[in-house]
Parts: C-alpha cells; structure tokens; sequence
C-alpha cells in the first residue's frame, strides 16, 4: 500500500508513505502508476474548499484515467444540502452553498468521466467521522470526548437533541476498500453502512456511561458565541453554510449498500468503547 499525504510520515510495515501535493498531476501519476485502485479520501482546509477542490479532483482523476485504476472518492454529504426526511443516494445534488455544490462537483465530474469510458469511479459518502482516530474536524473528537472523561461539560454546535448519523471510521474504510474490487459498485454513489441516527446529547451519554464519569451537562454554544469567534476563525466562520446539519435532523440512510454488500455498521456499543479506549490512551501518552 501507497499513501500519499503533504508530509509524508515514517514507514511502517506494508506501508510506503509518499510526500508530494496531490494537485502536481505529474507527481501523482508517478506515485500511483501500478495501482489497481486510488483511494482519493484527501481534503484542502476547510475554508479553501473552493479553491482547491476542482484542482486537486481534475489531478486525480487525471492520474485515474492514466494509469486505469479504480478511483474511489470518500465523498460526504454536504452536497445534498438542507433535506427533509432520510437522506438516499438517490437525492439530487442540490446545495446551494460554496461547499455542498465544490463537493458535489467533484463527484460529477468523475462520473461523467466513467460515463464516457475514460476512467471506472465509484463514490463513499460519509456522514460525520466518529470512532479511535479521529481528533480534528469530528463533531464528536477532540473538543467533547476528552472533556466529558474528566466529567466536564461540552459545548456543541446547533441543536444537541436532533438526530444525526455518525459514520465510524473503521466502517467508511471497509467500505472504501469493499467497492474498490465490485464492479457493480462502480459508477455511482453509495452511502457508508452507518448505525441508526443519535442526537449528539444521546452519544455524550453514551460515551460518558463507556467512560464510566457522571452524566455530563451537553449545551448548545450560542449563536453570538459562534458569530464572535469567526471574526478570528476561518473554520468556525465557514460552518454557518453547514449548520443546518445539526440544527435539524440530519439522518443517512445506506439500506441501498446494505442490499448489495457485505460491510455493515459495526455496532454501536463497539464503537463507543473504541472510541473511549483510544482516547484515554492518547490521553494517557499525551495529557
């Protein structure tokens, strides 16, 4: 296995890290000839989704078409946008904000480059990443889960009662890894077996009982709270597009992957005490 990320990291057995920026095409070309599949699961900073998405979508594809592997995108589901019920893959892509249509753009122009024959694409989409692992970026990651092990109080962003979809981590690879080698797979979007929706109330509790810490208090930051910390935050100022994901029920449903093949969400109460035990030993190393 090939990884390819900015930095690059150490080698580690049956893994060969390579440092190179994804857009350089004639890099990546390298980097990636002899693969049977390119796993394109990078992403730019947050607020440069605009400007560096297209490029670093038309390098992949590019080295997709190129070399003839298999390019599955970990996609997510920003490019729905605002939706009323379940969420199916079935929906149109019909965002309006810079994000949700940038990523649902990038999606379309592999499909439409697997319609004309000239690369094989499939797409995962992924609801938020929970699960060991995961520190920046999940909703449930670096600013809940090592304040509620020490019994603290967490702050959460839109409405803490309303349900939402957690996609776990080693679920989304198992899949990205599943539809790589199904043929009928390809061609199309599919959503990552993921566990019945919980509020993010719910899963503190969860995590907390795991913990075995008191039941701690879950509340709502307030919108003036948000709008003063975007003046000095490019992150939190880019998540007003997006928080109608957690101000109103934000629900995957992946019966069609279900249907067709044999990933399925690990259960809930294996990722919770995952989830636990990797954090209170990154906790333990780290403080």
């Amino acid at each position: 296995m090939r990884v390819v990320t900015k930095s690059g990291r150490s080698p580690e057995p049956g893994i060969e890290h390579v440092a190179l920026d994804a857009r350089d095409n004639r890099r990546l070309i390298d980097a990636v000839r002899g693969a049977t599949a390119i796993h394109s699961c990078a992403a730019p900073p947050y607020h440069r989704w605009a400007s560096e998405w297209p490029p670093l979508a038309s390098s992949v594809c590019a080295a997709a078409e190129v070399t003839g592997a298999v390019l599955v995108i970990l996609g997510s589901l920003y490019g729905y946008g605002p939706v009323d019920g379940p969420m199916t893959e079935q929906l149109p892509l019909a965002a309006t904000g810079p994000k949700g249509r940038v990523r649902a753009a990038v999606w379309e122009q592999a499909r439409k480059l697997h319609e004309q024959g000239r690369i094989k694409a499939v797409e995962v989409r992924a609801s938020d990443f929970f699960g060991p692992g995961v520190t920046d970026g999940g909703h449930l990651a670096a600013r809940v889960v090592p304040r509620l092990l020490r019994g603290k109080p967490v702050s959460t962003l839109g409405d803490p009662d309303t349900p939402h979809s957690w996609s776990y981590v080693p679920d989304v690879a198992r899949a990205l890894v599943e539809v790589a080698g199904e043929e009928r797979a390809w061609g199309r979007p599919w959503h990552v077996p993921t566990a019945p929706a919980l509020s993010t109330r719910e899963m503190v509790d969860r995590l907390a009982a795991e913990a075995g810490t008191e039941p701690v208090a879950v509340h709502r930051l307030p919108t003036a709270v948000l709008g003063a910390a975007s003046v000095f935050s490019p992150l939190i100022r880019e998540l007003k597009e997006v928080r109608y994901q957690f101000d109103r029920p934000f629900v995957v449903d992946s019966s069609a992957y279900e249907a067709e093949f044999a990933v399925r969400a690990t259960s809930l109460d294996e990722q919770v005490k995952a989830t636990v035990d990797w954090w209170r030993e990154r906790l333990a190393t780290t403080g």
